[in-house]
């Protein structure tokens, strides 16, 4: 599926939970949280979320910041699926200081809504702004040259 047809349908399935709770159900989180992509259990410590959040972005090429239940998320996450680009995902509303570390983002990025994506230690925003780059094609040289850092790092240790 395109970005744009993605977008559209992610857009029906948020006016279409608008009036409920807006969950997925149990098959339909667990397959979300599935698509390719690891889940982060490791930001359970309620010290130091900036250093945590941080960490994370600083020691991964492609952070997104998610929550099961966002069809944007999920948007997001199978277009780096569909590109074949390992991500590390943290479900916001899958670890126990999910809230605090999303207040964290918020002051990071000025937008608390989900997903927040980085690459290259970079925000680059949330689904329609990574799918804008990547029909601009400058979604992938920004992931490339986090691997060519990554790469370097590690040749000159």
């Amino acid at each position: 599926m395109s970005c744009s047809r993605a977008t559209l349908a992610a857009t029906r399935l948020v006016r279409s939970w608008s009036g409920s709770a807006g969950r997925l159900g149990g098959a339909a989180r667990v397959a979300t949280s599935r698509m390719g992509s690891s889940t982060s259990s490791s930001m359970r410590k309620p010290a130091a979320p900036v250093t945590q959040i941080q960490e994370t972005i600083s020691n991964n090429c492609v952070v997104i910041f998610s929550k099961t239940s966002c069809a944007y998320c999920t948007m997001a996450k199978k277009l780096f699926h569909d590109i074949n680009v390992q991500c590390k995902v943290v479900e916001l509303d899958m670890v126990e200081y999910g809230n605090q570390f999303q207040d964290v983002l918020y002051r990071m990025t000025g937008v608390k809504t989900v997903p927040r994506i980085f690459v290259n230690g970079t925000f680059i925003g949330g689904a329609a702004d990574t799918c804008r780059l990547h029909r601009e094609g400058k979604l992938l040289p920004l992931i490339h040259q986090c691997h060519l850092k990554k790469k370097k790092r590690k040749e000159s240790q």
